[in-house]
Formats: structure tokens, C-alpha cells, sequence
């Protein structure tokens, strides 16, 4: 999520929803870890999700199964891996779902990416997850 354009009381919001829905899972005790270890960093490791999802909007030309754009799949879920939590191939495929059918992650990563680049994003994570 955009830090900047959702503001803190917004991170607040996402939290207890997530917290609500996942809280009792290994991933999101791991998040919570890594996000107090990671505090000031926040706002950065955001803007580098983000900066990912930018990227992969460039290639929203190619086919899903071009190896670039498994490449910066595999980028996405090892940033994820290394700043939120241990993200496996069955939540990546989650995420992908949820980058569409959410549209507050719809939004965002739209204006990361340029329209269509959640939709390119979830497709690419799709072929990823299931090859």
C-alpha cells in the first residue's frame, strides 16, 4: 500500500483487518516481528513494493509467461519474503487473487504500474504459481 497516500491511520485500518483475517497464521506472527524490527524503515520498504510493482507494469505487453516477467514475479515474492513475512507459493497465488479483488491493492498498485497492472500482475503470479 501507498504509506504516503494512505497515511498511518490507514496502515492502522489495513493492520486490524489483517490481524482480523490472518492474525493466528506463522506468516502474519512472522510480519509482526519483522514490522517492529523494521519500524522506521516502513515507509521505504513500501515504496520498494511499489517500485516492483512498476516495474512489472512495464511489461504489461508481454506474455505472462515471458521469463522477465517470472523474474520480477520471483522478485516480488522474495522482497516479500525478505521485508513481510515467508511468502510460499500458496500465498503468493492468494496475493495475486486479492491484488484484483481488492480494490484498495487494485488502486494502489494501478497507480504504481499504470492501469492494468494489477490484472497483468495477478495473471503473471497465476502462470507462476502453476507451472
Amino acid at each position: 500500500m501507498n504509506y504516503e497516500k494512505n497515511g498511518k491511520k490507514e496502515q492502522k485500518l489495513y493492520y486490524k483487518e489483517a490481524k482480523d483475517r490472518w492474525g493466528r497464521t506463522p506468516a502474519f506472527k512472522e510480519y509482526e516481528q519483522k514490522s517492529k524490527e523494521h519500524q522506521e524503515e516502513f515507509k521505504d520498504i513500501s515504496n520498494g513494493l511499489l517500485e516492483i510493482f512498476a516495474e512489472i507494469g512495464k511489461m504489461k505487453e508481454l506474455p505472462v509467461d515471458d521469463l522477465s516477467v517470472q523474474n520480477s514475479i520471483d522478485m516480488l515474492k522474495n522482497y516479500i519474503t525478505e521485508h513481510f513475512y515467508t511468502c510460499t507459493d500458496d500465498i503468493l497465488f492468494g496475493l495475486g487473487e486479492m491484488y484484483v479483488a481488492d480494490n484498495r491493492f487494485k488502486e494502489n498498485i494501478d497507480h504504481a504500474g499504470g492501469p492494468g497492472t494489477a490484472e497483468f500482475v495477478s495473471k503473471a503470479i497465476n502462470f507462476y504459481c502453476n507451472k
